[in-house]
């Protein structure tokens, strides 16, 4: 059984450390935890790692995360993976700083990367981890918030928040939605 796992965030190192790349830190550690190497391939980084299993592709877009539904729907239709097996992990200004969520469907909720995906999938109908940055930020200033980089204190706790992020991927890909979102979605 194979899924796509999407980790959303910006390419270039001064994107690196910003709140918005959150989904590319997760796969990264991801990657690293089960021995994966990603390499440039069609529109993303990506690597292919396995787990109790199953096939997990790993792919970070480098088209900017206001194009990542190119990539999105380039590697699900290059790996054949139906749109039931694909998680999309994005940064959240509406989930207070490390709190993770995982949902089946939904509205894109005003973000960019998400909008792109569901104009080009042409469904909201897919899994996506939220992880919460917060949103501390005054009116007008979302865009520098997120594209921001995280303070010294939301420093401290990101390790062990993308570790169990990942935890909800492995969760997900031998143990579906249902269990995933009841075992996970309040850690």
């Amino acid at each position: 059984m194979k899924f796509l796992i999407v980790g959303l965030g910006n390419p270039g190192s001064e994107y690196e450390e910003t709140r918005h790349n959150i989904g590319f830190k997760v796969v990264d550690t991801l990657a690293k935890e089960l021995g994966g190497t990603f390499s440039l391939d069609k529109a993303a980084y990506r690597t292919e790692v396995k787990y109790k299993g199953r096939i997990l592709v790993l792919i970070k877009p480098i088209t900017y995360m206001n194009l990542s539904g190119k990539a999105v729907n380039y590697w699900l239709q290059a790996e054949k993976i139906p749109i039931e097996n694909l998680v999309v992990i994005t940064d959240d200004i509406a989930l207070p700083q490390g709190k993770l969520r995982m949902k089946g469907k939904g509205s894109d909720g005003g973000h960019n990367g998400l909008k792109d995906i569901q104009a080009t999938l042409k469904t909201q109908d897919y899994v996506r981890l939220r992880f919460g940055v917060g949103s501390d930020f005054a009116k007008g200033r979302q865009s520098d918030y997120v594209l921001g980089k995280w303070t010294k204190e939301e420093e401290l706790d990101l390790p062990e928040r993308i570790g169990v992020a990942t935890e909800f991927i492995k969760s997900f890909s031998t143990q579906g939605l249902a269990l995933t979102m009841t075992n996970w979605n309040n850690k």
